[in-house]
Formats: structure tokens, sequence, C-alpha cells
């Protein structure tokens, strides 16, 4: 396992399993859904912007639709 492995992995156990009293956990209590932020992590840097790329056209999509309707 590389290193980078180890660390995502131990990364992902922090996460899931936050220590008590700790930011994660107030994090989780708060609403955070940890769940999202450990599918971001398996994801390379490219294929998170490409995610966010892709999310940016269909909100400008969906923007210019609502601006049509409205006039």
């Amino acid at each position: 396992m590389a290193a980078n492995d180890k660390a995502l992995a131990r990364t992902i156990e922090r996460l899931q399993n936050p220590k008590p009293g700790g930011k994660v956990e107030a994090a989780c209590q708060f609403g955070v859904d940890v769940t999202l932020l450990i599918e971001q992590l398996k994801l390379s840097p490219a294929e998170r912007a490409d995610r966010m790329h892709k999310l940016a056209i269909a909100a400008e999509s969906v923007r210019g639709r609502a601006a049509k309707t409205r006039a």
C-alpha cells in the first residue's frame, strides 16, 4: 500500500469513527455528511475538478431556464 493510500485510509477511518469530543464528531452532530467528504477524497484532484465543472454547467443551464421562464 502506497503512502498516499495509507494516509487516505487513515483519514477515512477518522471520519467514520471520530474521536469523542473532537471536531469531526461535532461536525457530524451539526449535520455534516462525512460520507460526501469521503467520496470526494477518493477522487483524484482532476476528477474532483471535472465533477465541479459539470455541476457548474448544470447549474448554469437550470439558471438560464429559470430566467427564461420569468421573462
